[in-house]
């Protein structure tokens, strides 16, 4: 964490100066905003917490609720959700509290007794170590008071506004803020008193029955699995072995469970297999009782017992997975005619079980993507176009879990005897590990993914895949860190200059390349606005191949030490080296030759180029790149 570059800090370094809109921001929820999100679930507190960073954005989160969420129904944490808690300042803070899932256990009939239930398998969680950072079970209500906190000691200071629910919506495209939204308050002396705010964009975070989905004429398609789950978070007395470990349990009577430890070290969650429901049934299955859920439980978990002694929270399920064609207000025959202004993440574009654990993870990911393109936009650094990107994205991903979890749930209700394998389960568990821990995403070749013509320099840099961390040391005083957990979701680019292996000060590609970052024209830092830090759009950074010791830091390029602050104090964190015992050069594939890696304000690889292709450089950010405002933010 760096803070002292505009004085001394003697308080919470957390907690960022007041800037912008944040500067006497009004409690009361405003007329005209620049983004309205609609609902504080996962989805639309990082798209809310993301948009933060902006200073001379106005963004409001509304909720219907009167105040915060006390219990979530998500729980499931992927590493790759982990990985953004990092960018935003809390990775290790929920993990110290969260239950960390490091092997999940598989229980069938007894062959020599189908009525009892043993053990067969007990496969790692991770057994690649595709992430640095574990796969996590936390109450969904403690992401968001995460997020929220992350929000509240941001620049623009900004905090949910409660009480209210969207009505409905207008756009007009001609107008200064084209989308005109009627909201009804909920809560306090004026709940049932409707109001308009006009928005220049809104985000609609609001669920499964999002009313923003609705009001752009989407709707939810795909199909019921017809199979319904009772799901319970209990304290219980049991004599069941791995009460505390995640476990896949299916039993010779039929029926299955999914056992997730909680936090805290006493709470757990099952999912109980509640049997097939008839598609005329129209819900009667949602009538089951917590006592019937529990029952059921303990018939599956023969001959071990379950003495429940309290609940948490219940509900039961139909498995359904449903997909909108489309995550924006943009409908197909006006595809290329107009710039989107509604979006819709999260729940309200898709549904799915909840038993791949990936409802919550995908959502934030929708979030994280529409937010800082909302920031680029509204702040001048993109055109409008850039918004255009998101449906086309992250539909795609959404499509590719509808899938995922279409195979998982079906395997989670087979019967035993209904297995061509009896490994079946377990196979593709481990099979395809690398989905429900959230790295399968990769983006195709777009205006913000290039084309992987040089991907050969940088193998372990897969073009549109998340930055996969790597260890190096700092240079300036030898601390070993990641690289990737330098990376603040601030809204800036990343560049790093993997560095060929001429020493420091010589003449070499990475002093070329960081020699044109700085003095051409032609560079994207000279888009930079004027009286800004260098570095406010862009974090560039270089990794010597050479051990730290052997890097003179007098020698590198200004580039890299750039003059930040209102004292133009140089900053030194951001020269790093490669470490013997784990060579980033070798772990990721790089050229030793020297390659320069692009990466998104998001944490997906953008460009891999070599390190005198400033040509091609330019041509990637001459894309999207607006050197002039082309938005009056609020």
């Amino acid at each position: 964490m760096q803070f002292h570059h505009h004085g001394y800090v003697s308080g919470d370094p957390k907690i960022h100066p007041a800037a912008g809109v944040g500067i006497d921001r009004p409690m009361e929820l405003p007329d005209t905003v620049d983004v309205l999100v609609v609902g504080t679930g996962p989805a639309g507190m990082i798209a809310a917490a993301q948009l933060s960073q902006f200073p001379g954005v106005t963004t409001r989160i509304i909720e219907r609720r009167p105040g915060r969420l006390a219990i979530g129904q998500a729980d499931g944490i992927q590493a790759r959700s982990v990985e953004t808690f990092q960018a935003f300042g809390f990775a290790q803070r929920i993990t110290d509290e969260a239950y960390r899932i490091v092997e999940m256990a598989f229980w069938k009939p007894d062959p020599e007794d189908p009525s009892r239930i043993v053990r067969t398998a007990r496969p790692e969680d991770d057994p690649t170590q595709i992430s640095e950072f574990p796969h996590l079970i936390v109450n969904q209500a403690r992401v968001l008071d995460y997020f929220a906190e992350f929000m509240r000691n941001a620049p623009t200071r900004m905090e949910p506004d409660y009480g209210f629910e969207f009505v409905r919506l207008e756009v007009d495209d001609d107008a200064e803020y084209p989308v005109t939204v009627t909201l009804v308050e909920t809560a306090g002396e004026r709940e049932g008193r409707q109001r308009t705010v006009r928005a220049r964009y809104v985000v609609g975070a609001d669920g499964a029955r999002s009313k923003v989905r609705q009001a752009i004429g989407c709707s939810l398609e795909g199909d019921a699995a017809n199979h319904a789950w009772g799901v319970m978070d209990i304290l219980a007395v049991t004599d069941f072995p791995d009460i505390r470990r995640k476990c896949a349990i299916q039993s010779g009577s039929g029926g299955s469970i999914l056992l997730i430890p909680r936090e805290g070290g006493h709470l757990f969650r099952m999912y109980v297999d509640l049997g097939e429901t008839e598609p005329s049934g129209r819900g009667a299955v949602r009538t089951t009782t917590i006592d019937q859920i529990i029952a059921k439980a303990n018939a599956i978990l023969s001959p071990y017992t379950l003495d429940v002694r309290d609940v948490a929270w219940h509900s039961v399920y139909e498995v359904g997975h449903r997909l909108t064609d489309r995550f924006d207000d943009v409908r197909q025959e006006d595809v290329g005619t107009r710039t989107p202004r509604v979006f819709i993440t999260g729940d309200a574009c898709h549904t799915h079980s909840a038993k791949a654990g990936q409802g919550m993870n995908v959502s934030m990911q929708d979030g994280f993507n529409i937010g800082w393109k909302l920031g680029h936009v509204l702040e001048g650094r993109s055109p409008e176009s850039l918004l255009a990107t998101y449906s086309a994205e992250r539909q795609v991903v959404a499509k590719d879990l509808i899938e995922f979890d279409k195979q998982w749930s079906t395997l989670m209700a087979k019967r035993p005897e209904e297995f061509e394998d009896p490994s079946e389960l377990e196979d593709f568990y481990v099979r395809t590990a690398e989905f429900p821990a959230g790295f399968r995403t990769q983006y195709r070749a777009s205006m913000l993914v290039g084309e992987a013509t040089h991907q050969d320099r940088a193998t372990g840099f897969p073009l549109g895949k998340r930055f996969k961390s790597a260890p190096v040391a700092r240079v300036c005083d030898g601390v070993p860190m990641h690289l990737g957990h330098h990376a603040t979701a601030d809204g800036r680019w990343r560049i790093y200059a993997f560095a060929d292996a001429a020493p420091a000060g010589a003449a070499s590609k990475v002093a070329g390349f960081a020699d044109w970052l700085t003095t051409s024209s032609r560079s994207p830092l000279a888009a930079t606005p004027e009286g800004s830090d260098v570095d406010a759009w862009f974090d560039v950074k270089v990794v010597y191949q050479q051990d730290h010791t052997a890097v003179d830091i007098g020698l590198v390029p200004k580039a890299f030490l750039p003059s930040v602050g209102s004292f133009r104090l140089t900053d030194y964190e951001k020269v790093y080296a490669s470490t013997p015992s784990a060579d980033i050069f070798g772990l990721r594939g790089l050229d030793r030759d020297g390659v320069v890696v692009v990466v998104r304000p998001d944490q997906y690889v953008a460009a891999v180029l070599p390190l005198d292709a400033t040509g091609e450089l330019e041509q990637f950010f001459a894309g999207f790149l607006a050197p002039t405002r082309t938005v009056q933010a609020s």
